[in-house]
């Protein structure tokens, strides 16, 4: 699956549990889904440009986590990406 594999089209149950998901991930790091999706877009984008990814696996999401600073919690971005093969570089 290449990085054209993310527009192909999906089912209703798929793209209304993306956006749920999007919505929730937004909710948590105070910025809007449109946001969200640009993130996650611009990191697919620039990871296929270095390897084969597995968009099927694909996992973006925003969690809160105990500062080190001791300045409470902070928002943390979690990425899961499952990495088919590397590309040859030329």
């Amino acid at each position: 699956m290449g990085f054209a594999d993310f527009f192909r089209r999906k089912n209703s149950g798929e793209v209304a549990k993306d956006r749920l998901k999007l919505l929730l991930i937004s909710d948590r790091a105070n910025c809007s889904p449109e946001i969200m999706e640009a993130i996650k877009n611009d990191i697919i984008k620039v990871i296929t440009k270095y390897m084969e990814i597995d968009s099927e696996g694909l996992d973006i999401q925003i969690t809160q986590t105990e500062s080190e600073g001791k300045n409470g919690t902070v928002p943390v971005l979690c990425a899961n990406i499952p990495v088919k093969d590397m590309k040859k570089r030329t």
